[in-house]
């Protein structure tokens, strides 16, 4: 019987079935299972990479330290998400969303360490050479002087790509992206699970053999996960996600995972006419656009190691829908249900006929539970119609998890928030350490002319 030529790989975690199946065996996700060439024999002895000289493992303690400096690429924010720079040799995935930035990020990379003498090069499956020079002019002009200084391969074959690697040894290498490269040896299109796993295993290959360090441009699916095999983010060394909305001017970029460095720390950027700009301080310009307004609240945030102070609103407004909208941006619509449950249990604070929508302005996107408490007095604030501020017209600032019994509960980094708020004069916080319940939490003066729970239930 001859044997099968070709099988099923899953999209998802890349395990392999000799026939389709509807749902994956391995990882349980429905549909994710195409079809490629299975690989050939000679095709699978290949290594993924060069084999150590050495016979026998080797006691740490007896190796020698690597000293090689990190390579900086003149964006404060995005070297301290690396770790201090990238490491020579390592693999870097950048993800985001079309039309987010993630060219122009790296265009101003590119242009600036080419500015300061480091060896670039530019590879892109997406772009002519003309194209990337028309943003390079742009960004010359405003925040990277020598983007057209910086070397470009308009190229989608694998194998010349490798070429030029080997034959250039620059110091670092963009492939923009990862989903254009096809290898000849495998008979599946550019971008599918095959292709990706196969480019990515031989460029982290020539990268330790080179000492290049390597930045890979991913795609994202619709739901906003990296597009190709899970196995991709094992293989690289940091994973950097460029988040944000279109329509607005602030971009995030958030290290999911770093070998260098620590994960979740987050970087804040603006885009511009001439390119990106950072925001070094961004704590400052979101409270100073704070609104004061009924259902406004400055959460003081940690992302990873940075504390980060950012407006929240919310507006409640009756509803004729059944049932009412709940709506929100850059907060969990999970969390925002458990938050008006807790709400409308144990502080009197009902938003069962009413439509509520939860905004995190800016753009910016928080996960962590400390944002409970922000968003529990911001709807209860857009309830009431009472303005939440502080002494001397500032703008209230909390933080804090709330619990599914109304109780508050503590949170990681508290000192560090204290200290960001009150580096911006919000001395009035309200925080798990100073009252034990939302109900309490409601009923404090400072908070507003009247009892927020009080005037709801009126």
């Amino acid at each position: 019987m001859a044997r099968s030529t070709s099988v099923f790989v899953c999209s998802s975690c890349a395990h392999q079935e000799a026939k389709w199946h509807g749902q994956c065996p391995q990882c349980e996700e429905w549909n994710t299972l195409a079809e490629e060439r299975a690989p050939s024999r000679a095709q699978g002895k290949r290594t993924a990479g060069p084999r150590s000289a050495a016979s026998g493992p080797v006691v740490l303690r007896e190796l020698a330290s690597d000293s090689t400096p990190r390579l900086a690429t003149g964006i404060t924010e995005l070297d301290r998400l690396l770790g201090g720079g990238i490491v020579p040799g390592s693999m870097v995935l950048l993800g985001g969303a079309p039309g987010i930035g993630k060219s122009t990020l790296i265009t101003m990379a590119l242009g600036l360490m080419a500015a300061s003498g480091r060896s670039t090069l530019y590879i892109s499956g997406e772009e002519s050479a003309a194209q990337i020079r028309l943003r390079a002019e742009r960004l010359e002009a405003g925040t990277a002087p020598g983007a057209l200084d910086v070397p470009v391969l308009a190229e989608t074959d694998l194998d010349a790509v490798l070429a030029v690697i080997e034959s250039e040894r620059p110091d670092v290498c963009v492939v923009d992206s990862v989903q254009t490269l096809a290898c000849a040896e495998l008979s599946g299109a550019a971008g599918t699970v095959g292709q990706v796993r196969e480019v990515a295993s031989r460029l982290i290959e020539v990268a330790k053999r080179t000492d290049t360090a390597i930045m890979l441009v991913g795609h994202v699916t619709k739901e906003g996960s990296l597009a190709g095999p899970r196995v991709l983010e094992h293989l690289v060394d940091c994973v950097l996600q460029f988040d944000g909305e279109r329509e607005r001017t602030y971009r995030t970029l958030r290290a999911i995972k770093n070998r260098f460095g620590a994960t979740n720390d987050v970087g804040v950027f603006e885009m511009r006419d001439g390119g990106l700009v950072e925001v070094l301080d961004a704590s400052e310009r979101f409270v100073s656009e704070a609104t004061r307004a009924p259902g406004s609240v400055v959460l003081a945030a940690m992302e990873g190691s940075r504390p980060l102070l950012v407006e929240v609103q919310a507006l409640v407004s009756p509803s004729e829908m059944v049932p009412p909208r709940r709506l929100c941006s850059g907060v969990d619509r999970n969390r925002l249900a458990l938050v008006l449950a807790v709400l409308a249990r144990h502080a009197g604070v009902s938003t069962g006929s009413a439509d509520v929508f939860v905004n995190v302005v800016g753009g910016v996107r928080v996960d962590e539970p400390g944002a409970d408490l922000a968003i529990a007095l911001a709807v209860a604030s857009a309830a009431s119609g009472s303005a939440l501020t502080a002494p001397g017209d500032k703008p209230l600032c909390a933080f804090g998890e709330l619990g599914l019994t109304g109780e508050l509960r503590s949170v990681a980094h508290q000192l560090r928030r204290e200290q960001e708020a009150e580096k911006f004069g919000l001395t009035e916080l309200i925080t798990p350490q100073r009252v034990g319940t939302l109900r309490e939490a409601l009923k404090l003066p400072n908070i507003g002319s009247r009892d927020l729970s009080a005037r709801n239930a009126a």
